[in-house]
């Protein structure tokens, strides 16, 4: 691909002899300070006139990226602002739970802008943003595209209950999406409004499950909306499922511009092609489409923020305030979002200040200072979570649902990223050691992990596969410092023209290699035996046939068009004897009602096989009405119980009467 020179970094000497951008002699004028604060604060106002509150995000991240000094390129600036930014929601989202206005888009949007003017104002710094691109941004751009092309593709145009069939593709969208919903109603984290969030989703997750991912996107849906409530629960779902397709294709692009952020100024060329489409091809046609599947929606923002932070600081092109920044906001976005992480980026902030004491030395105090305090902050919910319900042991042993990664791609990539960084041209290099001691750190950890969970369990369970994904991340990034060892083609055409051609020539048959090699794109030819290419045999691909959805629409569509009108939470529903179907319809209930918070000792109806049409014998209604009636003493309140079948549901009025039950209502599938 075409690429354009990036100039080296100014240090930070250099920033502050120059005043990043502003002759020393203008100095500090308050009235330029006084207009800058008024102009954040009366946009806001405007935008929420208007109903555009969302347009505060773009103005938020140029605003961001124009005031810091991260890379040469349009791409690389705004990634780090999008980190800083994102950074800085979650962690002001502790004094935004406290104050009166909640997630009121104009207090918290006049809040973020007057911060950067104030910031700007202090540093001397006028917005200025580097307009030059690099070829291989398109493949960038064109990851996430075409990522979410095909992940957006299934519901695109589809009816509300035909949505739901791929938002509920698993309980944990469930979950993750009654965190989401009970940060818009209490107004802030849940962990800092326990009492009023158990309304909400199921204690303890209130208090000890990580909230990051749920605050940031219950702040966007603010912005979205333009309003501070939660609106209607249906809607939101959309929303909701929306927001994580999209975080899934940004991780898919944001791997690609890691490892090209660690290739660093010599990855040009057809070689930065050939590591941007291996890191694409692998991304796309491997396991990770599938955390969208099983609902793994935290673990997708986690690997998101990690594979962002861990570029950043394996190669901190920046001066030493940026670093103190990225390292701050990386920090707090992994750990407030997928704590498991954390220690990774702690490795990786650990091993940069050792490989680089020498230029952090000055004011090294001050640096030091920052990252603590930012540490700090960074581990306040994941302590107060241990400090309070965590059971941390049992937590890290829970089995469940995995999504394993492939083992040979996170290996073989690991591998190549050791020899690449053992290598001397890149053991003199900051770049090269962080490499090394990231992976390494990372084997340590799995490994470690790994070796605990054998000697307490005797196996590797859920958690460890999140680690595993973490691992992969580490080496799919770490391909880029793999690219800078591919020779670069010589440049012997004598005309610019002609250099450029062959330059998009070598660019494209590389990411077509790479594609092949990795992602089994076969570029039309056909394959042996008749059968069609691996590559539609890839999760992704099978997303967007359709294949990851449910069969909970009936259900759906029979609770949004008819059964939750007029009637008070909560609800039990059971369409069929599959009791499977039943939870995941009586759990479905709750999240559009608002009313999680009743899910717990409603879990007993996993066990009732009853409601539906068809026989049932003696015993197994008669063990399913225990269970029933389990559920509805558990019940915070008399339930209404949908059934699908009319002679199961005369027989129920009979059988439930004397219980705490508002009603049981005949309410058939199709």
């Amino acid at each position: 691909m075409a690429t354009t020179t990036v100039p080296r970094p100014r240090t930070a000497g250099a920033d502050a002899a120059h005043g990043a951008g502003t002759p020393p002699a203008a100095g500090r004028r308050w009235t330029v300070l006084a207009a800058a604060v008024a102009a954040s604060w009366a946009l806001p106002l405007l935008l929420h006139a208007l109903g555009l509150d969302v347009v505060l995000v773009p103005v938020l991240l140029l605003a961001t990226a124009g005031l810091i000094r991260v890379g040469g390129v349009l791409l690389d600036r705004l990634v780090a602002a999008a980190l800083v930014l994102c950074g800085a929601v979650m962690a002001l989202g502790l004094a935004f739970s406290l104050w009166p206005w909640g997630l009121a888009p104009v207090p918290g949007g006049g809040v973020l802008l007057t911060l950067l003017s104030v910031a700007g104002w202090l540093a001397r710094r006028r917005p200025r943003l580097p307009l030059r691109l690099r070829g291989s941004d398109a493949l960038v751009a064109g990851t996430v595209a075409l990522v979410w092309h095909y992940m957006h593709h299934p519901v695109a145009g589809k009816s509300s209950p035909e949505r739901l069939a791929y938002f509920a593709t698993a309980e944990d969208r469930l979950g993750h999406f009654s965190y989401f919903d009970g940060i818009r109603h209490v107004g802030g984290y849940a962990f800092l409004h326990q009492e009023a969030a158990r309304t909400y989703m199921m204690t303890p997750a209130e208090a000890v499950y990580p909230q990051g991912s749920h605050f940031l996107l219950a702040w966007l849906d603010a912005l979205v909306t333009s309003s501070a409530g939660g609106g209607s629960a249906l809607d939101a779902t959309h929303r909701y499922l929306l927001y994580v397709i999209g975080a899934h294709a940004l991780l898919c692009g944001a791997l690609v511009w890691a490892a090209r952020w660690i290739g660093g100024p010599r990855l040009r060329g057809w070689r930065a092609a050939a590591v941007c489409a291996t890191v694409a091809a692998v991304a796309v046609s491997g396991p990770l489409p599938q955390l969208v599947e099983w609902g793994f929606d935290s673990e997708i923002f986690g690997l998101l923020f990690l594979a962002v932070a861990l570029a950043l600081l394996v190669r901190p092109a920046m001066g030493r305030a940026e670093f103190a920044l990225a390292a701050v906001a990386g920090l707090v976005a992994v750990a407030f979002v997928y704590n498991l992480y954390g220690a990774l980026v702690g490795i990786a902030l650990l091993a940069a200040l050792v490989v680089h004491r020498q230029r952090f030395a000055p004011r090294r105090r001050l640096l030091l200072g920052v990252l603590a305090a930012g540490t700090l902050v960074a581990g306040l919910p994941s302590a107060a979570s241990v400090l309070t319900k965590l059971d941390v042991a049992k937590t890290s042993n829970l089995v469940g649902p995995m999504v394993i990664p492939d083992r040979p791609v996170f290996i073989g990539c690991g591998l190549l990223a050791l020899v690449a960084a053992s290598l001397p041209v890149n053991r003199r290099t900051g770049t090269g050691r962080l490499v090394l001691s990231l992976v390494l750190g990372t084997t340590a950890v799995v490994g470690g992990f790994g070796a605990w969970q054998k000697l307490t369990i005797g196996q590797y369970s859920y958690y460890f596969e999140k680690l595993t994904a973490a691992a992969l991340v580490v080496a799919l990034i770490s391909v880029g410092l793999i690219g800078t060892m591919l020779p670069p083609a010589p440049e012997t055409s004598p005309s610019k023209p002609r250099r450029q051609a062959g330059l998009l020539l070598r660019s494209g048959l590389a990411a077509a290699a790479a594609l092949a090699l990795f992602g089994s794109v076969q570029w039309g030819v056909p394959s042996g035996w008749g059968h069609p290419s691996a590559w539609y045999g890839t999760p992704m691909l099978k997303w967007a046939r359709g294949e990851g959805k449910n069969d909970i629409a009936p259900a759906a569509d029979a609770l949004t068009g008819r059964d939750l009108a007029g009637v008070d939470p909560p609800v039990i529903a059971l369409y069929a004897n599959d009791s499977y179907l039943n939870l995941r319809a009586t759990f479905l209930a709750q999240a559009l009602t608002h009313r999680v918070g009743a899910m717990v000792g409603l879990y007993d109806v996993f066990h009732v096989k009853i409601g539906g049409p068809g026989p049932v014998d003696e015993q197994q209604y008669q063990t399913s009405l225990a269970r029933l009636k389990t559920a509805v003493a558990s019940c915070p309140a008399p339930p209404t119980v949908l059934v699908g079948d009319r002679g199961t549901a005369d027989r129920l009025r009979q059988d439930l009467a004397g219980t705490a039950v508002a009603a049981v209502v005949y309410a058939p599938l199709g």
